[in-house]
């Protein structure tokens, strides 16, 4: 939220720095994101004074001025302003200067041949307001050679950011009070300009929607003059970020953004009959002031007439019934929704803006009268007319929450020790009702503090007035001895695995844990979707993380990567809960082409089986007792995929090459394989000994190896017949390892060969002939299980 310091000081009475002001916030836990000041944007610009205008010779649009800056000889400025003339004084910007709307450094330059020493300025291009015909008139009053920005009176900018739990400080106003209860002002009263009322209104108000619409209230308001806002309105919205529009819309504007109050003004030629609060029927559109059509249902609440929908209730108005220059007669409209019936329409709608921020949050149920009477002084102030009575359809929430505090809470809660006076000040001077003379103390909230529930929240106004920066650092206590590690099995596990994936050269990738539904649907569709969103595209808790890693890897590609390696240790939320994993994708070349390799090779299904080894091994997996199985799942190439698992039904982990057609989703055009890790299936090790790791023992005999030639059918899974053999002589074998397989001529069809190498690790002593033949028979045997035979 952006305001100036001189709207800041129309309701805080206050000698403080703007640097002062700004530390304060900070304080009381406002954040200030920026400061601003203008006059940096208007440097260069100076109150000028036309001496004289003349025909530019060669172009019949343009005239040569002589303008005098207050100093030295007059300067000749070309200009092709209609309004430009002789006696008038405007503002010019001298050589040097940057237009604050284009950002173009204004020099000395000829513009057809004729001289031009800077540039006269439209409103427009000081970014002062839309009016462009001509270039500004400043008052015959206006002293030449003053800075631009001094004369306009150009107000240094806050930008703060308000938290969700806190719409009482989404007007200028509540950040008034705020620092007035710190000590940094006093609060002046809301300036009510006097106006009288007369006449009962001539329209019927009402509210048909209760629930949506508790309370409506609303006045007429005839004769009016609409037209431009003075100086002192548009500067004020100005520096909020808006744009001036029209008088009555910039005061509908101004109320908002000062006090937090939405209102909005009808043409009351425009409306007919009775206006009212209702449900939408289904199917019924609405074209809103943003130019867009918006289809409604039942479960909305609109402002309508006798004819039709008028206003998204505390969303946005209509275009029809908005006002223009010919607007004399207006129809005010203040009202109450509710919160969530705001919020549930704005996401249904996808439709923002700062009145469904304000009014989804919370806007004060109290401030209905006030903010009507306001809004009715200030449009008879400043456009004329005549005010009918208001007329009051329902009520808002009047109620105040009442709680229980215990101030020595402050304390044991906040880490501060404040007075019990001082705590008291500070919750009046917030508009708190206090009642000390119980025990313990009953404070009731103003109802625009819709965030208060219990007392650790009075704990928190209280300590943060005060002052956070005054609630000191307090070590923890610390055991005494030698410090005991404080991460889990879990996240120990996590730093090894990304010690791994760092060392096979992997980057390590932080995506977001909500996607799009349509990004869900292609990995099998999530179970949890967001009721309230960021967008659109973050609307999904992922069931996976691979259409995170697709998405980073495409925006790699989209600027040129052609070989990527990248992985995520995250969690993924299926219908019974969150689940910790590990994935990674290898995306397009393993080797570029040169002229030892000759062509580029890509990533291949055995790239991300190595991998998935390699990482399991250091998550401390039984990796010589996994099981490679089919049905990785339909994100894969179904022939070029497997997973890993510890017996039929617990899935470990999977890998292979994705499938094209998800590669096609997420516009990918080279080869990608993943892998993927479930961690919360890796059996945990038993016993607090099994996480020390043994002394090495190197053993006191050398290994001996043997090579076997097996016959297997050819759909036999090489990995099953090297965990076959492993298990034959468990004792003696430490390691099988696979070094060629061949299809082909002098292979049986339907068969292949697997040549293993076994190697076999004597214990006390040597093997002998005999044992080592026990052992060979052992392995054959073993594979003779899998109908494989011992090429002769």
């Amino acid at each position: 939220m952006k305001f100036s310091l001189a709207w800041l000081k129309d309701h805080l009475e206050t000698g403080a720095s703007v640097a002062e002001i700004a530390a304060a916030m900070n304080r009381i836990g406002l954040e200030v994101e920026g400061l601003e000041d203008p006059a940096d944007r208007l440097a260069g610009f100076r109150v000028a004074k036309v001496l004289a205008a003349s025909p530019h010779p060669d172009a019949d649009k343009l005239q040569v001025l002589t303008v005098s800056t207050g100093e030295g000889n007059p300067l000749q400025v070309v200009c092709g302003a209609p309004n430009a003339r002789a006696g008038m004084k405007g503002v010019l910007g001298l050589p040097g200067a940057v237009v604050p709307a284009n950002g173009m450094e204004l020099r000395k330059s000829a513009i057809r041949g004729v001289e031009s020493n800077g540039m006269m300025c439209s409103v427009r291009e000081l970014e002062l307001g839309d009016e462009h015909d001509g270039i500004i008139e400043l008052p015959e009053d206006a002293p030449v050679g003053t800075s631009f920005a001094e004369y306009h009176g150009a107000s240094p900018v806050f930008d703060v950011a308000i938290t969700p739990n806190r719409p009482d400080c989404m007007g200028v106003y509540g950040i008034a009070r705020d620092l007035a209860a710190a000590g940094l002002g006093r609060l002046k009263p809301v300036a009510m300009p006097a106006f009288v009322a007369s006449g009962a209104c001539p329209v019927e108000i009402r509210t048909d929607d209760v629930e949506g619409c508790p309370a409506f209230y609303g006045r007429v308001i005839t004769g009016v003059t609409n037209g431009s806002s003075p100086d002192w309105l548009q500067q004020r919205l100005i520096s909020a970020g808006q744009r001036p529009i029209s008088l009555l819309v910039d005061l509908t504007n101004y109320l908002m953004l000062a006090y937090g109050r939405p209102a909005h003004a009808y043409d009351l030629a425009k409306l007919n009959g009775a206006v009212f609060a209702r449900r939408a029927a289904d199917g019924e559109q609405l074209l809103a002031l943003n130019e867009k059509t918006y289809t409604l249902d039942s479960s909305m609440t609109v402002i309508a007439d006798d004819a039709g929908v008028h206003d998204i209730a505390g969303i946005m108005g209509g275009e029809h019934s908005g006002c223009s220059d010919s607007t004399t007669d207006v129809l005010l409209e203040i009202a109450y929704f509710d919160p969530d019936r705001i919020g549930a329409t704005g996401r249904k709608l996808g439709l923002s803006s700062d009145a469904r921020t304000r009014f989804e949050r919370g806007v004060d149920p109290a401030f209905l009268d006030d903010g009507l009477d306001l809004l009715t002084g200030l449009i008879v102030e400043l456009a004329g007319g005549s005010a009918s009575e208001k007329v009051h359809a329902g009520a808002p929430p009047s109620t105040p929450k009442t709680v229980p505090f215990d101030p020595a809470l402050t304390e044991r809660s906040g880490g501060v020790h404040i007075d019990l006076p001082e705590q008291q000040r500070i919750l009046e001077a917030l508009d708190f009702t206090v009642d000390s003379a119980v025990t313990p103390w009953r404070v009731a909230a103003p109802l625009r503090r819709h965030d208060i529930e219990g007392p650790a929240d009075l704990v928190e106004e209280v300590v943060r007035i005060h002052g956070l920066d005054k609630v000191e650092s307090v070590a923890l206590p610390r055991v005494e001895g030698v410090a005991r590690p404080t991460a889990t099995p879990k996240q120990l596990m996590e730093r090894k695995l990304r010690r791994s994936a760092a060392g096979l050269g992997l980057n390590e990738a932080i995506t977001w844990s909500f996607i799009s539904e349509r990004e869900a649907d292609l990995v099998g569709g999530g179970r949890w979707t967001l009721e309230n969103p960021i967008s659109e595209e973050l609307k999904v808790m992922r069931p996976s993380l691979l259409p995170g890693l697709l998405s980073a890897a495409r925006r790699n590609l989209d600027r040129g990567a052609n070989s990527l390696r990248l992985f995520e240790i995250g969690r993924r939320y299926l219908a019974d809960g969150e689940h910790p994993s590990l994935a990674f994708v290898l995306v397009g070349n393993k080797t570029e082409r040169g002229w030892q390799h000759g062509k580029a090779q890509a990533f291949d299904a055995f790239d991300a089986k190595s991998a998935v080894l390699a990482l399991l091994a250091a998550a401390g997996a039984p990796v010589d007792s996994l099981m490679v199985m089919g049905d990785a799942g339909e994100v894969y190439h179904p022939g070029q995929s497997a997973t890993l698992r510890l017996g039929p039904k617990n899935r470990i982990a999977s890998f292979g090459a994705v499938h094209p057609s998800l590669l096609k989703a997420f516009d990918i055009d080279v080869p990608v394989v993943a892998g993927g890790i479930h961690l919360d299936a890796i059996p945990a090790r038993k016993g607090a000994a099994a996480f020390a790791r043994t002394a090495y023992t190197p053993p006191a005999l050398q290994s001996v190896t043997r090579d076997f030639a097996f016959l297997v059918p050819a759909s036999l899974a090489a990995n099953d017949l090297v965990r076959a053999v492993r298990g034959a002589e468990k004792q003696a074998i430490v390691d099988v390892r696979v070094f060629d397989v061949f299809a082909g001529q002098g292979v049986p069809e339907g068969r292949k060969s697997v040549a293993i190498e076994v190697t076999l690790q004597p214990g006390g002593k040597s093997f002998t002939d005999a044992e080592l033949k026990a052992v060979s028979d052992r392995v054959v045997g073993a594979a003779a299980k899998l109908d494989a035979e011992l090429r002769g």
